[in-house]
């Protein structure tokens, strides 16, 4: 009878692969032939197992933020409690030590229950398969992928030691909460070494990866410590631990106890991240492939593999030196918030750069700003009304015409075909000085001097600058006063001040250096120096600013102890956007106000926020 029964089981076996062959069979045979598909099936690459957080560090070298893309801490298989390699192996894969990657007879449960179920929902999946999943597979639950996992699995377990397997998962295994394996496991949960957990710890954490929302401690703690004391019974019943001890075990009371991650400053380090990004693409060509592109979706393709790119350079752990003046990143915030507390929904946006060396040092991304919130730092694009002006009117026509501030210019009325634009409050005027016109910011004379400077020679000044989201179709009379397309960050403001401080420019950037964990330097921004106006320009530039603080649009602005103050207001239509944009003799910053959806701000016009905020963070 025993005889007769052990043959059926292996002709059902038999009978079960010949059908999983055949539904894998017609599944391969629709894209590429059966034998290329298994040999690509099973090519085992090396896992990414030593993903660390990439380290922000301030100017003085002080770590201020560590930015995770998992949460990983790899360790030795020896270094793993044999304690808690038991709860997995015995509640997982029982047979581990014994099968050739995959369990025949759980296979065959498996599609039994499945196939009176009607659905591919029953596991029957080895610790090899599981770890299989994770490295190469989807988690989709069909019979093809699941005969895809028993290739991969049998290859691996080829290859591969069990002590090798099982090291790898007890790594790989998600925790929930962005967690990857037992160790960092340990030091997320418990705040502790992975040797210092007591025999309950360890069952509690060993709940968790089975189904990591379900058992997710943080929000469904009562059903983590259920499935732990389900491990504890597995612990008694395979004679790991008597009855005696579990029954101790299971009363003990478990606190977490989350370990902190270091994220101060997340204005700043989102800031600081992004600009990443942008380096990378700088020095390993992805930005002159970007700007070859010809269409939409070669940009798409080049910025996927740049994003590609970066990820896995940050999986290796890097170490990021910044410009962070730490002390003055918290009286900014503080103050900003301050000043806008009071306007329900209102925002603001501020970049500060060291004039010397082109730093950025502090950024405020918007009120009670939190991580992965968005940055209006430099992601908000805005209209820049008339804080453009310098930029795009006033400077390439001193370049041009050899003007001064005493320089006469005209402010008469002016069309170009159907454009023609007004002063404020609809105010007539006539001849004047360059300096008059400049800081009482009319309309009439900016728009003259861009005419007499020529559309072409304005944007070729404008382009020499990092405007990204200025286009060819800006290329019109309106964005001679800010109205633009799509318009400006208040990064990107900021940044193109920096010239009038000498009339040369260099990118500013909050990133001194990108440096691999053990120190040796991967990325510098190039120190490409370039004259953008002659320095006669930049200080006829400086003088009208100075003048409009003294006595024009900007007399709200006040910075004791600075030797030179001088800034450019801008207002933009229906009062939507408010600016102030300017420089001090140790800092230039630019800073926006305003509504994430765009509504009038006359009713603030006459409290200068803008320029409140300006004088608060240009403090020396």
């Amino acid at each position: 009878m025993k005889k007769a029964f052990g043959s059926f089981v292996i002709i059902a076996s038999i009978a079960l692969l010949v059908v999983l062959f055949q539904k894998i069979g017609l599944e391969l045979k629709s894209s590429r032939a059966f034998s290329e598909q298994f040999d690509n099936a099973v090519q085992i690459t090396d896992p990414t197992t030593n993903v660390v957080p990439t380290i922000l560090k301030d100017r003085n070298g002080t770590i201020f933020s560590e930015e995770y893309t998992d949460w990983r801490e790899p360790v030795k298989l020896a270094d793993i409690p044999e304690f808690m390699q038991n709860l997995f192996i015995y509640s997982e894969d029982a047979s581990f030590y014994d099968h050739i990657g995959f369990d025949m007879a759980a296979i065959a449960r498996a599609f039994m229950v499945n196939n009176s179920s009607g659905a591919a929902s029953q596991g029957g999946s080895t610790i090899t398969q599981q770890l299989v999943r994770m490295r190469y597979l989807t988690q989709e639950k069909t019979y093809e992928r699941k005969m895809l996992e028993i290739f991969y699995a049998y290859e691996l377990e080829r290859k591969s030691s069990k002590e090798e397997i099982l090291n790898s998962y007890l790594n790989e295994m998600y925790f929930s909460n962005g967690v990857y394996g037992v160790s960092a496991a340990a030091s997320y949960y418990f705040d502790k070494p992975l040797n210092k957990l007591s025999r309950a710890q360890m069952a509690f954490l060993a709940a968790i990866p089975n189904n990591p929302s379900l058992y997710n401690p943080l929000t469904n703690f009562d059903n983590t410590k259920k499935r732990q004391k389900r491990l504890l019974n597995k612990m008694v019943e395979k004679n790991i631990a008597s009855k005696q001890q579990v029954a101790i075990w299971k009363k003990e009371d478990i606190h977490l106890s989350i370990k902190k991650k270091k994220q101060n400053h997340p204005a700043y380090s989102s800031y600081v991240m992004n600009e990443l990004t942008w380096l990378v693409a700088e020095r390993d060509g992805y930005q002159k492939r970007l700007d070859a592109a010809k269409t939409s979706q070669q940009r798409a393709r080049i910025n996927k593999e740049l994003k590609k790119h970066v990820t896995k350079l940050r999986n290796k752990g890097l170490i990021i030196e910044t410009a962070l003046d730490q002390t003055k990143q918290v009286r900014d915030t503080a103050s900003i918030n301050s000043l806008i507390n009071g306007h329900k929904d209102l925002q603001a946006a501020s970049v500060v750069i060291d004039n010397a060396t082109r730093e950025v040092v502090s950024v405020y991304g918007g009120k009670n700003f939190k991580r992965y919130e968005f940055n209006r730092a430099y992601q908000a694009v805005r209209q820049p009304g008339s804080a453009i002006k310098p930029i795009l009117d006033y400077a390439p026509y001193i370049e041009k015409f050899r003007a001064t501030p005493d320089s006469t210019v005209s402010g008469a009325p002016f069309c170009h075909k159907n454009y023609c634009p007004e002063n404020k409050d609809g105010v007539t005027v006539r001849d004047m000085s360059l300096e008059t016109g400049f800081k009482y910011s009319y309309n009439t004379v900016a728009i003259r001097l861009f005419d007499n400077v020529g559309l072409a020679t304005a944007f070729r000044a404008l382009n020499q600058f990092d405007f990204r989201s200025v286009t060819e179709s800006d290329r019109r009379y309106t964005s001679a006063l800010g109205g633009f397309e799509y318009g400006v960050t208040t990064a990107e403001l900021a940044d193109a001040y920096t010239s009038f401080d000498n009339g040369e420019y260099y990118r500013s950037h909050a990133i001194r250096s990108v440096k691999s964990r053990d120190g040796q330097t991967l990325y510098t921004w190039p120190d490409k120096k370039k004259e953008v106006w002659a320095a006669s320009t930049a200080e006829t530039i400086r003088a009208l600013m100075q003048a409009t603080v003294a006595s024009g649009t900007g007399t709200a602005i006040s910075v004791p102890g600075a030797s030179y103050i001088g800034a450019k207001t801008g207002t933009t239509n229906n009062f939507f956007d408010l600016w102030t944009a300017g420089l001090t003799d140790r800092y230039t910053s630019a800073v926006w106000i305003g509504y994430d959806t765009p509504r009038s701000m006359q009713a603030l016009e006459n409290a200068k926020i803008q320029q409140h905020i300006f004088s608060s963070i240009m403090r020396p």
